[in-house]
């Protein structure tokens, strides 16, 4: 159970942050809070690691996004670089993530248990987790600097519902 949850953990905060990321200028720790148990379905994809399918899901995202905040053609053409290389900087920290989870695994396994190998396999997953949110708080700015006031709120709005729908809450109409 405690692998499981580590590699949730760091699965659905750090990518699904990601994807938030890619697309907005805030709220992106609204959506990384969110995370729920039906994200995992929903990303399934995404979340098995092929970078292909992860760049696919973040691009039909960002496509969505652009299309919930009527953005420019010339902000399409600013924002895509951005993500593009944000999504390159963050690709290998996934599988150095599946690394400290197989030696999460393997000292969890042992006989007795390797509570020194635990605690650096945390420790991995805990600076992995921080070395992504640098690099997504870096991309949120870059991008909402290329978005408008008004279209920053439109993505903070639509968070804030996806926030209230995804925690039981429901959603204002």
């Amino acid at each position: 159970m405690t692998t499981s949850w580590a590699r949730l953990v760091f699965n659905r905060l750090t990518l699904l942050a990601f994807a938030a990321g890619a697309a907005v200028s805030g709220g992106v720790v609204a959506l990384a809070q969110n995370a729920g148990a039906g994200m995992h379905a929903h990303h399934g994809s995404m979340m098995s690691g092929n970078p292909a399918d992860m760049a696919a899901h973040i691009d039909q995202v960002v496509q969505h996004l652009y299309v919930e905040i009527n953005a420019t053609d010339a902000q399409k053409a600013q924002i895509d670089p951005l993500v593009k290389q944000a999504l390159d900087d963050l690709t290998p920290l996934h599988s150095q993530a599946a690394s400290a989870h197989a030696q999460f695994v393997r000292a969890f396994t042992q006989d007795p248990i390797d509570r020194n190998s635990l605690e650096a396999a945390r420790q991995a997953h805990v600076q992995l987790a921080d070395q992504a949110s640098r690099r997504i708080a870096e991309l949120v700015a870059d991008v909402g600097s290329v978005l408008t006031p008004a279209q920053r709120q439109k993505v903070a709005d639509h968070l804030q519902q996806m926030h209230g729908m995804h925690s039981g809450a429901t959603p204002a109409l």
